[in-house]
């Protein structure tokens, strides 16, 4: 994580976008998202992570959230230590994943610049938490969140991207349960 931004109140509410190395286009694929959101509800049932609004992009995440009893840095270092352990297994396992090789190497490049990585890198390290402070900013932030599938022209409308809490601000039923603001 960045050292310039940092989690300043451990019971503050959240804005994170967190981008794949080198802006791979990974969530193109079913499997990858699906993983993703499986690691979302697991840190929503099991790591005290109160999750209010989200969508995977194809190249990166947002979320907006709190950690219920935990530093929010030290949960967001959770999630992403896990979906880029799980992630990249399953590309590496995937014989129908076309572009294996560049992305494990890619992967494997950026782990070898970055001394905090073993290996493999998958995610950018810098989050720029941004603290939600009132309803006005809250509500900026869901907005951006949900009408980014449409600014990208993926869907004429927030809530027809599946990979985003958008239809339950609509008043549907999403993938992932979230929390209510």
């Amino acid at each position: 994580m960045s050292r310039k931004y940092k989690f300043r109140d451990a019971h503050g509410l959240y804005f994170v976008s967190f981008p794949v190395i080198g802006w791979i286009d990974i969530f193109t694929r079913e499997v990858y998202c699906q993983l993703f959101v499986e690691s979302l509800a697991y840190c929503r049932m099991n790591l005290g992570m109160e999750i209010y609004a989200w969508c995977i992009m194809p190249s990166h995440v947002h979320i907006i959230f709190r950690a219920k009893e935990t530093d929010p840095g030290n949960l967001l270092k959770s999630l992403k230590g896990f979906t880029s352990r799980k992630i990249l297994m399953a590309i590496a396992e995937n014989p129908q994943e076309s572009r294996k090789e560049w992305i494990l190497s890619m992967a494997e490049h950026a782990g070898s610049l970055n001394s905090n990585i073993r290996f493999r890198q998958f995610w950018q390290q810098h989050n720029q938490p941004i603290e939600l402070w009132s309803s006005h900013v809250i509500q900026q932030k869901v907005d951006y969140i949900h009408n980014n599938p449409v600014e990208a022209g993926f869907v004429l409308e927030p809530f027809f991207w599946k990979y985003s809490s958008a239809i339950d601000f609509a008043g549907g039923k999403g993938i992932l349960e979230i929390d209510e603001l």
